[in-house]
């Protein structure tokens, strides 16, 4: 078979390198959205913007299969901003010390091939053990990620305060790329498909 055309609607860096590790060839286009939506839950909210990344660059392509993702972090049901500062960065790392948060991915992929659309939601369980408050002073004078995903990043110096996790690795830093293979491979497709 011939290699086929894959678009990521994103011009995330880190979703980008998930990609790219798991050996899938493609073309990123950022989608230009307006992150605005409406839903009734978090997962909606996410799988919806999920479909307007994906749709936005489908519009513009004749074939190929697109991947749109956003992704969040919550806490008792609550979705958990970046940080704009590392004062709201403290104050984050303190409300997560010594509980369970969760990262969740909505996922669109359009395979423009077949005509077919499929979306999901993704969720990982993040357990933070408990953390000192001159371990959150530390974290934040020496951690480069302390702005993104609210206030953490597993790939950073958070992780020393990570026990586990429930759920894809991959799916904290925005794409949970076992998932999306297999849904993939649901599709009809296969990795090298895509090399």
């Amino acid at each position: 078979m011939f290699n086929l055309k894959l678009f990521l609607a994103s011009s995330s860096k880190t979703r980008k390198e998930i990609l790219k590790k798991v050996g899938l060839k493609f073309t990123a286009i950022s989608s230009n959205i307006d992150e605005i939506t409406r839903a009734n839950t978090n997962e909606e909210y996410l799988i919806n913007l999920s479909k307007l990344k994906a749709e936005k660059v489908a519009s513009s392509l004749t074939e190929g299969v697109v991947i749109g993702a956003d992704s969040m972090i919550c806490f008792n049901g609550k979705r958990i901003g970046k940080p704009k500062s590392k004062k709201e960065a403290i104050k984050i790392l303190k409300l997560l010390s010594g509980k369970i948060n969760y990262a969740l991915t909505g996922v669109t992929i359009i395979d423009l091939y077949n005509d077919v659309t499929i979306s999901f939601c993704e969720k990982t369980d993040v357990y933070f053990d408990s953390i000192s408050d001159d371990e959150i002073e530390w974290y934040v004078n020496h951690e480069k990620y302390i702005l993104e995903r609210a206030g953490y990043s597993l790939a950073g110096k958070t992780a020393i305060f990570i026990p586990m996790i429930s759920g894809d690795y991959y799916n904290v830093l925005g794409m949970p790329i076992c998932r999306v293979y297999k849904e993939l491979r649901k599709l009809g497709y296969n990795i090298s498909d895509f090399e």
